[in-house]
């Protein structure tokens, strides 16, 4: 047996707006690539845009959480709701403006070895509030 020990940092700026708290659970060992990280946001702190090369897991364990995938509408989750997103999808999730929220995110890394996550720009307050819904591939903003 081997005791993991979790560590906790302050999320970096140029990865996330507002007060966020990353906590990496467990990174896996070969032959085990799996990852798992229990992230807490204070309200309206979110992560800026950006892929995981495998997909990624989000399970919601308090608070209301809100996520959008590049090109769709803000989607809202309720704690003990679990969503999926596809490899190499866009995306960004954080806390709603009127609660803090905690997820777990479970990912795994990718066989090759390549980077596990793709960092993109920040949510913009107009992407944030739903306002406005970017799609990169058309070039437009609606």
């Amino acid at each position: 047996m081997k005791r993991v020990e979790p560590s906790t940092s302050k999320g970096p700026a140029e990865r996330f707006t507002g007060d966020v708290h990353p906590t990496i659970v467990l990174s896996g060992e070969d032959p085990s690539l799996v990852r798992m990280g229990s992230v807490h946001f204070a309200p309206c702190a979110r992560t800026a845009w950006h892929s995981h090369a495998v997909g990624q897991y989000l399970h919601i364990v308090e608070g209301t959480a809100l996520l959008q995938e590049r090109g769709s509408d803000v989607v809202k989750l309720k704690a003990g709701e679990t969503v999926y997103t596809e490899p190499g999808v866009e995306h960004w999730h954080g806390a709603s403006d009127d609660s803090f929220m905690v997820h777990l995110a479970i990912w795994e890394a990718p066989v090759d070895g390549s980077e596990e996550t793709t960092w993109g720009e920040h949510v913009t307050d107009q992407e944030y509030s739903g306002e406005a819904v970017v799609d990169q591939k058309a070039g437009v903003t609606r």
